[in-house]
C-alpha cells in the first residue's frame, strides 16, 4: 500500500494563458503563456494499492454527503461512458481510461483518507484528483513517469470528460512550492522560483457559483486571430502585459518585496477588468469586487485579485504579515465565506555542510594509529599536498558555503584540527614558506572560522553520525559530503555547486549519482527512476536497492536514456539533506532506544527511503570524477590518478 498527497493549486499570476499560448500553433504571432502557480496545503490524502478492478473508496468526513463509493471494470469503453456522464467520478475515469488504452495496466483501488481541498472553487480540486489517480497508477505499476509525465496524463484524462481544463491546472502535481509554467504551443516548461521572505497569502472561497464553461468558450472566440480591437487587447493582456507582470512578480518573489508584490497583484486585477472581463459577461463578478474593495481587509493587505477563472469563485490576498494573515481568515469565514491560508516559505540557499569524520578509519590501519584518515596528504593538480580534509572544505567554500560541521568521535580529536585550522604555525616556520604559501597559511586560519564541532560518543551507524549535527542544521537543507571521498569536477564549477543550483530549481532532498557498469552493480546502492528534464542530470527516484545482483537490476533497476539504452546509477557521494531527513533520522534512534535496541545501526540510506517514500528524491548526475579513499587500494588510485590535471 502506498501514500499519497496532492494538493489543489493556486494561480498567483497569468490565469487563461495556458490555453492561450496553445495557439501558437496557429499563430506565431500569440505570444507564449506564462503563469505562476503553486500548491497549496489543503489537498486531497489517500491510500492506493493494486486491484483487479478500478474502484474508489472514501472515509474522509470531509466530503460526505458529495460522495458514494465507486467501481468498475477495467475495460476502455465503460471507463470511456462514465468519463463523459458527468458524473462525480468521470474525472477519475477520464485518466484510468487513458492509463488502460496507451498502459495497458491493471485496476488500482484508491481509497481517500482526508480531504482538505474545497471543490469547484477555482482551486483544481478535479485536477488534483486527477493527478491522484495519474500517480497511482504510474507508483503501483512502476510505469516510470516523471512529474511533467504524470500532469500530462491528468490533463488528457480531464479532457475525456466534458470538462475543459487548462494546461496549468495539473500544476498541483509539482507539490506545494511557487513554479513558473510556461507555455509555448504544445511545449510546457516547468521551473521552480526562489522565495526571499515568507508570504502570507490567504485565499477564500466566495461561495457564488461561476460559468467556467461560458467564460473560456467567449474568451476563446478571440484566438487564435483577433478580429477586433477588443479581442486584441486580449491578446495583449494575455501576452505582452502578463509576461511583464510575471517577470516583475518573480524578480519581488526572489527580493522578497512583499509590499510591491501585493500591489503588482491590484495591478493585475485591473487590467484583468479593463482588458478581459469585457470579453465575457460570465466574468461580472460583484462579490469579487466588493470583497476587494472591503474597508475592513484593506489595513491587513498589500493587494488582492480573483483566482483562475475569475468570476466569482475565488479571491486571494498577500497579508502583510503572519498577524494579518490569521485576522484575515479570520473576518473572511465570519462574513460567511471559506477562507484558507497559505504561506509560502524561502527556497534558503545551501548555506551549510556536514562532513563525518568520526570513523577510526581501520581499513587503513595502522597509519590511522597516529593520523586520522581525512587528514591523509593528498597531491593535487597545482602541485601543493593537501589533507583529504582540506581539499572537502575549499570545495564546499568554493560553492559558497559558509559554515561547516564536522562529527567527531570524541573532543580528544578535536585537538588534530585545532592544531591545524586553528593555531598559526611559528615565526620560524612562517619565514621558511614562500610568500605565496606565506598568504595560503591565512587561507587555512579562515577556513577554520567557519568550523564547528559535534560528536558522536556511540558508534551506532552513519545515520547516526549525521544526526548528531541536527542542531545546526536548524531545520534548513544542508549539503553532506563523505569525509573519505574526493570529488574533481570537469567543468568550470565544483560538483558541490552543482549540486546546489539544482536544489535551488527543485527545493528537494537529492542525492548525487554516478554511471556504474551493469557487472559492478552488487557493489554498491542502485538508485532507478525517470529522468526529470531534457538533459538526463536530474532523476526522479522512484526506487533505491541496496547491492543487487546483476540480474535484479537489469529487470527492474535500469534507467533508459536518450540512447534508447538502459544505465544504472549509484550514489556518488554528496547529497543535500532536508528537515525531514533529521525527523527521520530522529525518529529512528528514538524507535530503536525505545526497544531497548541501542546497538542497532542507524542508517542514512533507511531514512532516505522512508523520506522519498513520502515526499520524494531527486538524484543529480553530476559532471565529474568520485576517488574513494577509504581502503588502501583506493587510497593508492586516488594519489595516484587525483593530482593528474
Amino acid at each position: 500500500m502506498i501514500k499519497l498527497f496532492v494538493p489543489g493549486r493556486l494561480c498567483l499570476f497569468g490565469e487563461h494563458t495556458d490555453w492561450a499560448g496553445h495557439y501558437r500553433t496557429m499563430n506565431a504571432d500569440v505570444q507564449p503563456g506564462a503563469a505562476i502557480v503553486t500548491g497549496i496545503e489543503q489537498g486531497i490524502y489517500a491510500e492506493v494499492e493494486k486491484s483487479p478492478i478500478f474502484e474508489m473508496s472514501s472515509e474522509a468526513p470531509e466530503i460526505l454527503g458529495q460522495w458514494s463509493d465507486f467501481s468498475c471494470r477495467m475495460n476502455e469503453a465503460e471507463l470511456k461512458r462514465i468519463a463523459k456522464s458527468g458524473s462525480f467520478f468521470c474525472y477519475c475515469a477520464g485518466v484510468a481510461s487513458y492509463m488502460l488504452e496507451w498502459y495497458k495496466v491493471g485496476g488500482v483501488s484508491i481509497r481517500i483518507t482526508k480531504m482538505t481541498l474545497p471543490i469547484k472553487s477555482g482551486l483544481s480540486s478535479s485536477a488534483a484528483i486527477c493527478v491522484l489517480v495519474a500517480r497511482a497508477f504510474n507508483l503501483i505499476y512502476n510505469l516510470n513517469l516523471n512529474t511533467l509525465g504524470e500532469m500530462n496524463i491528468a490533463y488528457l484524462g480531464e479532457l475525456r470528460t466534458s470538462s475543459r481544463c487548462g494546461r496549468l491546472d495539473q500544476a498541483c502535481a509539482f507539490g506545494v512550492k511557487p513554479n513558473l509554467m510556461t507555455f509555448d504551443g504544445d511545449e510546457i516548461e516547468v521551473r521552480s522560483l526562489n522565495v526571499k521572505k515568507p508570504l502570507y497569502w490567504v485565499f477564500a472561497d466566495l461561495c457564488v457559483e461561476k460559468d467556467t464553461i461560458k467564460i473560456l468558450s467567449d474568451l476563446n472566440k478571440a484566438y487564435p486571430f483577433a478580429s477586433n480591437k477588443s479581442e486584441q487587447l486580449l491578446h495583449d493582456a494575455l501576452g505582452v502585459r502578463n509576461h511583464e507582470i510575471v517577470q516583475k512578480a518573480i524578480d519581488y518573489m526572489a527580493k522578497g518585496d512583499a509590499k510591491a508584490l501585493g500591489q503588482l497583484m491590484t495591478e493585475a486585477e485591473e487590467l484583468f477588468d479593463r482588458q478581459i472581463a469585457p470579453m465575457s459577461s460570465a466574468l461580472w463578478a460583484p462579490k469579487l469586487h466588493e470583497t476587494l474593495r472591503d474597508p475592513n481587509i484593506q489595513p491587513l493587505v498589500y493587494g488582492g485579485k480573483g483566482v483562475g477563472s475569475h468570476g466569482d469563485g475565488s479571491v486571494q490576498f498577500l497579508a502583510r504579515d503572519e498577524q494579518s494573515q490569521l485576522q484575515l481568515v479570520d473576518y473572511l469565514n465570519g462574513i460567511g465565506l471559506k477562507a484558507y491560508k497559505l504561506t509560502l516559505h524561502p527556497v534558503h540557499t545551501v548555506r551549510r555542510a556536514i562532513i563525518p569524520v568520526a570513523g577510526f578509519g581501520t581499513r587503513l590501519y595502522p597509519a590511522t594509529r597516529v593520523l586520522k584518515k581525512d587528514f591523509f596528504p593528498i597531491p593535487c593538480p597545482d602541485g601543493k599536498v593537501r589533507p583529504v580534509i582540506l581539499i572537502l572544505l575549499e570545495e564546499l567554500i568554493k560553492s559558497g558555503i559558509e559554515e561547516i560541521c564536522l562529527v567527531l568521535g570524541s573532543e580528544e580529536e578535536r585537538m588534530q584540527y585545532a592544531e591545524f585550522f586553528e593555531h598559526p604555525l611559528s615565526e620560524d616556520h612562517l619565514r621558511k614558506l614562500s610568500p605565496e604559501n606565506q598568504e595560503y597559511e591565512n587561507h587555512i586560519l579562515d577556513i577554520g572560522k567557519r568550523l564547528h564541532y559535534v560528536y558522536q560518543r556511540e558508534k551506532r551507524g552513519f545515520g547516526h553520525a549525521v544526526y548528531q549535527a541536527v542542531d545546526f542544521a536548524r531545520n534548513e537543507p544542508v549539503m553532506l559530503l563523505l569525509g573519505d571521498t574526493l570529488y574533481r569536477s570537469l567543468s568550470n564549477k565544483p560538483c558541490a555547486l552543482q549540486m546546489i543550483e539544482k536544489y535551488e530549481r527543485y527545493n528537494q532532498l537529492m542525492v548525487s549519482i554516478h554511471d556504474v557498469p551493469l557487472k559492478d552493480v552488487s557493489h554498491y546502492g542502485i538508485l532507478s527512476g525517470v529522468w526529470e528534464d531534457k538533459d538526463e542530470s536530474v532523476l526522479n527516484v522512484s526506487m533505491m536497492t541496496e547491492k543487487p545482483k546483476a540480474s535484479y537490476a537489469e529487470e527492474f533497476l535500469g534507467v533508459r536514456n536518450e540512447d534508447g539504452r538502459h544505465h544504472y546509477y549509484s550514489v556518488f557521494g554528496q547529497y543535500i539533506l532536508t528537515a525531514e531527513v533529521f525527523d527521520q533520522l530522529g525518529q529512528d534512534i528514538r524507535q530503536a532506544d525505545e526497544a531497548g535496541d541501542r546497538y542497532r545501526e542507524i542508517e542514512l540510506t533507511t531514512a532516505l527511503e522512508k523520506v522519498r517514500e513520502k515526499n520524494g528524491m531527486m538524484g543529480v548526475r553530476l559532471e565529474g570524477v568520485m576517488y574513494d579513499m577509504g581502503n588502501p587500494e583506493a587510497l593508492y588510485r586516488t594519489v595516484q590518478q587525483f593530482a593528474q590535471p
